[in-house]
């Protein structure tokens, strides 16, 4: 059993960067990932909510960093995909710094679940982000997304494949299979965010 109860995740804010989010305090795992690789559908099956990320019918709301709370101090947070190709040059960069800034400045950030589509894993920016991310000692889950799509064999194919190119990154970086639609993977994702929240909560200098 899950330690937290993520069906009871609830919506907090939208911010366009991150001097508009609340207070660097608490515990924050994001879920990063290009535009099309399933980011809001993993948090809706993740937290039981047909809507609590809005999936691509409405596109520019992923433009933004958008905040979830699990239970007090621990949140989840959808950072805005990357690699959409129908965004102008200006607007991709200004995302890019947000997504750099965030990832850079945020204290309380504690793990990242990098999204790929299993079928075309470790895009350019999908490498940049684990990068990204192993530099500031973060650890890593990666996600391949839509798992359902492929045969079993290949399934298994392209992970061991994405394992051993993430061994390139020498740092903790977690490489599992997700399928919101079959639910596949999501005892790990949870199990993973539950370390995550767990060992933030052992950091912590005990009360005077």
């Amino acid at each position: 059993m899950s330690a937290w109860n993520y069906h009871v995740t609830r919506f907090v804010t939208s911010a366009p960067d991150i001097r508009h989010l609340p207070s660097d305090t608490g515990t924050e795992v994001a879920f990063a990932g290009r535009s099309n690789a399933g980011k809001s559908s993993a948090l809706n099956t993740l937290t039981n909510q047909k809507s609590l990320a809005r999936t691509s019918k409405t596109p520019g709301r992923t433009q933004l960093i958008n905040l979830f709370e699990v239970t007090e101090g621990k949140r989840l947070v959808d950072l805005p995909g990357y690699g959409y190709a129908e965004v102008p040059e200006e607007m991709k960069l200004k995302w890019q710094r947000a997504l750099g800034e965030y990832l850079e400045k945020r204290a309380c950030l504690r793990g990242l679940v990098v999204l790929m589509d299993i079928r075309h894993p470790m895009k350019d920016l999908d490498q940049q982000m684990i990068e990204w991310a192993v530099d500031s000692e973060i650890p890593v889950l990666v996600l391949l997304t839509k798992a359902d799509k492929l045969a079993s064999g290949a399934r298994k194919n392209q992970l061991n494949m994405v394992r051993e190119a993430a061994l390139a990154f020498m740092g903790d970086v977690q490489i599992e299979m997700f399928s919101s639609l079959k639910k596949i993977g999501v005892d790990k994702l949870r199990l993973k965010l539950d370390s995550w929240f767990a060992a933030a909560d052992d950091d912590r200098p005990a009360a005077e």
